[in-house]
């Protein structure tokens, strides 16, 4: 797999005209995080540095082809002093596969408050075992991942719950927007999975249908964060699927929700596995 700083090195061709280019991978389809990651930093590079994107809201429109490039087009919705707006249109062959909207702030003095993080062991902590599963190893070789246990007391009936712990291996430049980019890459692992713990037994079929991300503190993406990932609901073929993630010293640092398919297969459709 090749590493972050290639997957999220985006090519310039022309006036908020940039191109994402293919990375080697097992996968069927393209991993939503690396089309969703490649959308940011084109959107970053039209932005000026000192607003920093405090979210995003991205919709997968079709399954993205992994041997072929990326177009990317970036809309300047609005450019302000406070806050700016970008849109992104990922496109293969003509044909749109990924629309993102992202929203930048310079910042503001204002109060804080966050939700306490949950009660587990640090990484150093946890067993570093293969219970990701294969996948994971295969495709994201540079990545960290721990399983941590769930809290004591903190289980809700009918609620499938992950808890790991994950960091980029390798030190990271300072710039936040790499920063940025490899979280919005590493949000969409495992989060769709969360919800295939209650029905192991059921055949089904997954992809990502949206996905949002509020970047509230500043973070660093090749130390460990830990990524809660819950899953309060699936019917009628989707699953609702919500992930927070905190650094070590405890700050929240992003929130993520996310809607996917969770299918029966159609006939002639077989499976695809989710990471």
């Amino acid at each position: 797999m090749t590493d972050i700083l290639d997957v999220l090195t985006v090519e310039r061709l022309d006036a908020d005209v940039y191109r994402g280019h293919p990375v080697p991978t097992r996968m069927a389809r393209t991993f939503g995080g690396q089309v969703a990651g490649q959308s940011m930093m084109a959107a970053v590079a039209t932005v000026e540095p000192r607003q920093q994107v405090h979210s995003l809201h991205g919709n997968f429109i079709r399954p993205g082809q992994p041997q072929e490039p990326t177009l990317l087009l970036v809309d300047r919705v609005r450019t302000g002093r406070g806050f700016s707006t970008r849109r992104v249109s990922a496109v293969q062959e003509g044909e749109t596969i990924f629309t993102m909207s992202a929203s930048f702030h310079a910042g503001d003095d204002g109060p804080e408050h966050q939700e306490v993080a949950p009660p587990v062991p640090r990484p150093e902590e946890v067993p570093h075992d293969d219970s990701l599963g294969g996948l994971f190893a295969a495709e994201w070789p540079n990545w960290d991942a721990v399983r941590v246990p769930e809290p004591e007391g903190e289980r809700i009936e009918g609620r499938p719950r992950q808890l790991l712990w994950v960091r980029y291996r390798h030190r990271l430049p300072d710039d936040p927007a790499i920063h940025v980019g490899a979280l919005t890459y590493l949000s969409d692992m495992h989060l769709l999975g969360t919800s295939k713990s209650l029905h192991a037994d059921v055949e089904t079929q997954f992809a990502s249908l949206d996905h949002a991300l509020w970047f509230l503190r500043p973070f660093r993406a090749d130390e460990w964060l830990l990524y809660d990932q819950i899953s309060p609901s699936a019917a009628h073929g989707r699953s609702y699927n919500r992930g927070q993630i905190t650094d070590l010293r405890g700050r929240l640092v992003a929130t993520v929700v996310q809607e996917g398919l969770m299918r029966t297969p159609r006939t002639g459709q077989p499976p695809v596995p989710t990471a």
